[in-house]
């Protein structure tokens, strides 16, 4: 059940991440640059996750990742958090340029 969630979350995590992306260059310059400081790491860490999951090592191992669940959860956690936080500054950016 953890691992059909798991997969599933980071598909829309990466789509989300994609979009992020490209309304940030839209945006047109700005002091920070979250597209490389936070999008693009992120987007390597779903890499690295998506490619554990589709190698064969990963499909054997489907008792002993049942018990490592926080590792699931912490993960999604984490790739959500930025996610969030990301779209508050874009807001905030956003807001910053009709002023």
């Amino acid at each position: 059940m953890v691992d059909r969630v798991y997969k599933a979350s980071l598909p829309r995590l990466r789509t989300e991440l994609e979009r992020l992306r490209k309304d940030f260059s839209s945006l047109g310059p700005s002091k920070t640059d979250w597209t490389r400081l936070r999008i693009e790491p992120l987007l390597r860490h779903l890499d690295s996750l998506e490619q554990v999951l589709h190698s064969e090592e990963f499909s054997g191992e489907a008792s002993r990742l049942r018990k490592g669940v926080v590792f699931f959860h912490s993960d999604l956690v984490y790739l959500g958090d930025n996610v969030k936080a990301l779209k508050s500054l874009l807001k905030a950016e956003r807001k910053s340029l009709k002023k």
